[in-house]
């Protein structure tokens, strides 16, 4: 994709596209945060790909990584002030989610079950 010709949304989804960034983000409003605790609070994440996102968010610069340098080893991750206007834009879609989340439970749940009905039809 060229970079050159990008509207906002692509812009902003080429950051925070994907299913765990703006749960990541979600969690680490407020105060930096370690590994460890990141990891419980966006549940199903594996290690590896919590790994992978956290480094992807450190290049664009929406988080930064501190290395505390001592034994055990502890790394946090805090918002930039760039990161920040990212969760701030997020916001709104966090309370759309919210105030539609019957309905779209719903229709996942209905998805699910034609799923499992059309794979025990096979």
């Amino acid at each position: 994709m060229s970079y050159a010709r990008v509207c906002g949304l692509d812009a902003s989804l080429a950051v925070v596209g994907g299913k765990w960034k703006p749960l990541i983000l979600f969690h680490l409003e407020g105060e930096p945060k370690r590994f460890g605790e990141i990891k419980k609070l966006v549940v199903g994440i594996s290690e590896k790909v919590l790994i992978q996102q956290l480094r992807e968010l450190v290049a664009f610069g929406v988080l930064t990584r501190r290395d505390h340098h001592q034994m055990p080893p502890m790394v946090d991750y805090t918002l930039t002030a760039f990161g920040n206007t990212l969760a701030r834009a997020l916001m709104p879609l966090c309370e759309w989610g919210t105030e539609h989340r019957q309905q779209i439970e719903k229709v996942i749940r209905a998805g699910n079950a034609a799923a499992a009905a059309s794979s025990s039809a096979d």
